[in-house]
């Protein structure tokens, strides 16, 4: 959700910023703009896509413009104020000579925008930023102080999120940037002879850094970074203590963000899936010695064996993984799991007992309303442990440990492998679960380590359906509503894919549990209603059976995910899509596949931007 991207170097900035705008496309946004330094302060902003943003720089700015070597640009997701030009970042002081871009939000904008107005300040915006840029600069000339000074004391007045970046016609060689609960980290790039750097990159996340460095300092909450030519970068906290960047190297490479000759990033990352979740497995898992292992959880394997309680939260895609776990502890751990809603869960008093544990998970690890809901479990003194796949994101570091998927980064909004990913690390954690609490047979418990190494390649064979799934989506891509319904793992999983046909290709799409269909949603089921059964051969075979029988009595087009092999099925529906066999516990790793595949194909046939679908952002950083 909206993207950051800054350069202070030798080279030219607008180059490097409208690429890197590109680069974090993925996030979502409605508009872009960019502000340049030479000697004076130039900004160009534009409702749409970057490109339209790229034309209008090409067109309107002088050359000495763009030879500027310091500058920023954003991309914005509307939250205050509807998409348009004049709502669009970067935003301008009242005196013209700072400028300033965000992501997050300022909750009480409107009491300081109120002190302001009494002050003689106006607004050309409906957006929270430009009232912090104007905030600042009231700071700024009351209190006499540097920029630097002017946004700590500013800062300490606001209550929100932000990660900005602050530049300034009478500090034309400096950007100061600063976080608290939205990610922002710094590159450091070239270096001259003596080793000091000769430019800096400041980004919502890494892509647009990658090409040019891998020396990268996160910067914490509530600090403020000062950059300024001769290789100087200072950090300091919002309270004033001066801290030490540290700076580490990124692991990810540039090809892992690009389309590799795919159509679109989704697909590029659907089909990625044997491999990440290969990936995830690996080092963890070797079933010839019987071991599993994440090493992210040894500190606190003991708080989760002798939970009371395990408290999974998670929003979207997450969440659905989360689902799935709560089948899967409870089955094979025999341990009491309850799944939340993180956008909830701060919001309804809820009740920790000591001996709690919780799991937040999120792909990006940047997701706010996770965040805020771990602040609160904190507070009530539960031990908090993240599944996420960004290293040193917001999640990873506010939790007390936990474990990395290690897929890679996903740039389509809609998430897939993040999805198997998580799925991949919740199988582990429940399967040694059991093991430690002596909840599972030693033999049934080799046999899954053996199976579960064996998962990749069968993801690989269900990937094999995409042929077969593109036919139907061809049948149904002008369908209004959809019904998903499983038993059981797979309950989740038609979560799953109807999240996924409402995402990237609009079409109206419900999950249910395959028993609560007569309890209501039977209601739907007319001759042009497709449904999409989850039917694998497992304890709940039978009734998902009947439940099938049930919609085609009442002429429901049926589309059912059925076990190789399966014969029973296959004549009475109208379509099926065969996914190799496993054991119940492992089969949603499989059974996700092809809805996938449905919901890209629907999309692409509607014509849909599968990466960036309308109206949403892949990382949610404001509540």
């Amino acid at each position: 959700m909206c993207g950051i991207v800054a350069y202070l170097g030798q080279a030219e900035a607008c180059a490097i910023i409208l690429k890197g705008l590109k680069r974090l496309e993925y996030r979502g946004y409605d508009s872009a703009g960019v502000a340049l330094m030479t000697d004076q302060l130039s900004v160009y902003k534009k409702q749409g896509k970057v490109a339209e943003l790229e034309a209008l720089v090409a067109q309107t700015a002088p050359a000495a413009t763009l030879r500027a070597t310091i500058g920023m640009g954003h991309t914005r997701w509307a939250t205050h104020g509807e998409p348009n030009d004049v709502n669009a970042h970067p935003h301008y002081s009242s005196d013209g000579k700072l400028a300033i871009i965000h992501n997050g939000i300022i909750e009480n904008y409107l009491a300081i925008k109120q002190e302001l107005a009494n002050h003689g300040h106006i607004f050309a915006s409906q957006t929270d930023t430009e009232v912090l840029v104007h905030f600042i600069e009231h700071v700024q000339k009351t209190n006499q102080c540097s920029l630097e000074e002017a946004v700590r004391l500013a800062l300490n007045k606001v209550v929100g999120a932000y990660a900005i970046v602050v530049m300034s016609v009478d500090t034309p060689e400096q950007l100061v940037a600063a976080r608290k609960s939205s990610p922002l980290v710094i590159g450091v790039g070239q270096r001259d002879g003596a080793g000091q750097p000769t430019e800096f990159f400041l980004a919502s996340d890494a892509t647009p850094i990658i090409e040019y460095t891998k020396d990268v300092v996160y910067l914490n909450d509530q600090e403020i970074a000062v950059i300024k030519r001769g290789g100087v970068l200072e950090v300091k906290t919002t309270a004033d203590v001066p801290t030490t960047p540290f700076i580490q190297q990124l692991d990810l490479e540039l090809a892992a963000i690009e389309k590799g000759g795919y159509d679109s990033f989704m697909l590029k990352e659907i089909f990625e899936q044997p491999q990440s979740v290969r990936d995830c497995l690996r080092g963890r898992l070797i079933p010839e010695r019987g071991h599993l292992a994440l090493g992210g959880l040894v500190k606190h394997l003991d708080d989760l064996l002798n939970a009371q309680r395990i408290i999974i939260l998670g929003c979207g895609t997450s969440w659905h993984a989360g689902l799935v776990a709560e089948y899967l502890i409870e089955e094979l751990a025999r341990i009491p799991v309850e799944v939340e809603y993180a956008s909830e869960f701060r919001y309804r008093n809820p009740i920790i007992h000591p001996g709690d544990v919780v799991v937040a998970i999120s792909q990006s690890g940047e997701t706010a309303d996770t965040l805020a809901a771990i602040e609160l479990a904190k507070q009530q003194g539960a031990v908090v442990l993240g599944v996420c796949n960004v290293v040193g994101s917001s999640i990873a570091r506010a939790s007390h440990e936990g474990a990395y998927t290690h897929a890679g980064p996903e740039i389509g909004v809609a998430s897939t492998k993040a999805f198997t990913a998580q799925l991949t690390v919740l199988t582990m954690l429940a399967l040694i679960l059991a093991q430690r609490r002596g909840t599972i047979a030693p033999a049934l418990y080799r046999e899954l380590l053996f199976e579960l190494a064996e998962i990749p390649e069968k993801i690989g064979r269900a990937l094999q359906t995409n042929p077969l799934v593109k036919q139907i989506a061809e049948r149904f891509k002008h369908a209004r509503n959809c019904l998903y319904l499983g038993r059981g793992f797979h309950f989740p999983v038609a979560l799953e894919g109807a999240l996924k046909l409402k995402e990237i290709s609009y079409v109206h799409a419900e999950g249910y549990p395959a028993a609560e269909m007569k309890h209501g949603p039977i209601a739907l089921i007319d001759e042009e209603m497709p449904v999409v059964f989850v039917a694998i051969k497992d304890q709940s075979y039978e009734k998902i059976v009947s439940n099938i029988q049930e919609v085609k009595a009442r002429k429901g087009q049926v589309i059912a995910v059925v076990t190789e092999g399966d014969t029973l099925i296959g004549p009475m529906v109208d379509y099926v899509v065969e996914v190799p066999a496993s054991y119940d516990v492992l089969t949603p790793l499989l059974t996700v596949i092809p809805l996938q595949l449905l919901a890209y194909h629907m999309a692409v046939l509607r014509g849909c931007n599968v990466d960036q679908p309308r109206n949403l952002a892949k990382s949610v950083t404001v509540e």
